[in-house]
């Protein structure tokens, strides 16, 4: 039997409690969920790679799942997929202008690679306006982040604010 392996790429900057449902929802959907941790050199980061990734895989831990791994990756995410031996990209959509750029990248990576298909999950409806850049600026100008991320992140963005007082500066 072949073992189904699935990649949720993003750059989760911060993780979201968006980003968790994805990452339970996806896991039930695949025998083996990587999470990959990616660079996106047109997003402003607060957080480096390596405290994303460890930030990501505390998050998947909590989640208490077996089939949940998180890996850094800067690569073409369809090398990345073939790297893994994944046959599904899983991708969450909150809205129509989500939709519209997945379908797009969906059709791209298919060009790449026709046999790794993408897989949309919509995001519950309580978490679907929940976004990571959101997230940041509700935290700079001193909101309260609290119905949008775990707790540890929570700590984790404040703390980072309030040592640089800006996004973006590690």
């Amino acid at each position: 039997m072949t073992t189904r392996i699935g990649v949720y790429p993003g750059t989760f900057d911060p993780i979201t409690l968006g980003h968790a449902d994805i990452i339970r929802r996806g896991a039930k959907l695949v025998d083996r969920l990587i999470i990959g941790v990616t660079t996106n050199p047109s997003k402003d980061p607060l957080f480096t790679p390596d405290e994303r990734i460890a930030m990501v895989t505390r998050e998947a831990a909590a989640l208490g799942l077996d089939n949940v791994e998180v890996v850094g990756f800067n690569a073409l995410l369809m090398k990345f997929a073939e790297k893994q031996g994944a046959t599904v990209i899983v991708r969450g959509l909150r809205a129509v202008a989500d939709f519209e750029y997945e379908f797009q990248m969906a059709g791209m990576n298919q060009q790449l690679n026709a046999g790794i298909e993408t897989l949309f999950l919509m995001a519950d409806v309580s978490l679907q306006p929940i976004a990571s850049k959101l997230v940041k600026e509700i935290a700079l100008f001193g909101g309260d982040i609290s119905k949008f991320v775990s707790p540890a992140v929570r700590e984790d963005v404040m703390a980072r604010i309030a040592k640089t007082g800006t996004l973006g500066d590690y």
